[in-house]
């Protein structure tokens, strides 16, 4: 299967489900969680049609652990939940950062903390850029903000995954996973255009080696273990140049800027346009890249000294990292002016709150 011009109307689960699937995702593993169950469902019909895995597992962790041993074999392997269900899975996520191991991982982000509720959410915003599990490691995160974006940034976890060996978040608020909008697929990816995998434990070159090839994150020497650790780090500060992602618009000149992602950008861009036929100029900032976060693009727009507002729907983690892009960078604008405008639980702000919002800053009227 070829990819396609013509605009297909998909949810955003299945986009995402379709885009690993076309990026030569060779074996899935899950368990069923509300609101990413169509993804699972759309993996199991049609991995199995390919003739690729499909298993559902027994539980979360074990789920995540299968994605370890697929991957250390050389295969594409992807799992997907929804936030208590990522919860189980960040000690295999942690032993894959520590392994040096890609995999895939996609966040359907719900209310919580605990069960919660099933409506969408952000705030697995901390547990997904920080690591999320324990030790000394970060996960590369990709938010969505259309079913468009599901498939595409879907589609490059993969790469980014095999890349920098190392685990990948797809972080999608349930809003996003169950829209449905029109979308372009990307093109399904031959075996044969995949990266090699030769540091893999099923690299078939090696076969004839003398030594077997044992992948795992445990060393129980300190200095060696510290010695990998500083390694990955200076990894990290290469990706943190390489890869970071971020949509900017009409931040030039605007009386305030807007920091949002996911569902919270969607709302943010529609108080936008309320805001600019009432005569005031606003910004949109969106980082795509949660981690690495565009620390230094931000820090750059804010210099103009223009208040932030930071739409998200969770009590404020967001805009941790937007008070953190200010820091010695952008000595004009202090973390005074930095807003808050979040929602918990499953709520989600609306275009008129935050036009309400934007007014009551604009005019002052909030310190």
């Amino acid at each position: 299967m070829s990819g396609t011009s013509d605009k297909v109307l998909m949810k955003g689960n299945d986009a995402i489900a379709e885009a690993a699937i076309r990026a030569g995702c060779r074996a899935y593993f899950g368990y069923p969680i509300t609101p990413q169950n169509e993804l699972i469902a759309y993996m199991a019909k049609n991995m199995l049609d390919k003739g690729r895995v499909f298993i559902q597992a027994e539980s979360e962790t074990a789920a995540v652990n299968m994605v370890y041993g697929a991957s250390a074999a050389g295969a594409r392997a992807m799992t997907s939940s929804s936030s208590p269900g990522i919860s189980l899975k960040q000690e295999g996520i942690s032993y894959a950062a520590g392994a040096d191991i890609p995999m895939v991982v996609v966040n359907v982000v719900r209310g919580g903390p605990g069960l919660g509720a099933i409506a969408p959410a952000q705030s697995d915003y901390f547990q997904a850029t920080r690591g999320g599990g324990h030790g000394d490691y970060y996960c590369i995160v990709l938010a969505p903000k259309s079913v468009q974006e599901c498939a595409d940034l879907t589609y490059l976890a993969f790469d980014l995954a095999d890349e920098w060996r190392m685990p990948v978040i797809v972080l999608a608020d349930g809003m996003i996973g169950q829209m449905m909008e029109g979308i372009t697929l990307p093109p399904e990816r031959h075996p044969d255009d995949l990266p090699k995998r030769d540091w893999s434990a099923g690299h078939l070159a090696e076969r004839g080696r003398k030594e077997a090839r044992h992948i795992t994150s445990l060393d129980l020497i300190p200095e060696n273990l510290e010695a990998k650790t500083k390694a990955r780090f200076e990894r990290y500060e290469r990706i943190k140049e390489k890869e970071v992602r971020f949509e900017a618009a009409g931040t030039e000149g605007a009386d305030i800027i807007l920091a949002a992602y996911g569902t919270s950008a969607r709302v943010a861009l529609g108080a936008k346009k309320l805001a600019e036929k009432a005569g005031v100029k606003v910004g949109l900032f969106r980082p795509i890249t949660l981690w690495p976060f565009p620390y230094k693009r931000l820090a750059s727009i804010a210099e103009s000294g223009a208040p932030i507002l930071t739409i998200e729907m969770s009590m404020g983690q967001l805009v941790e990292d937007v008070k953190l892009s200010l820091l010695e960078r952008a000595p004009h604008t202090p973390q005074s002016a930095v807003h808050l405008l979040g929602h918990s639980g499953g709520v989600i702000p609306t275009e008129e709150e935050v036009f309400e919002r934007i007014h009551t800053i604009v005019k002052g009227n909030e310190q």
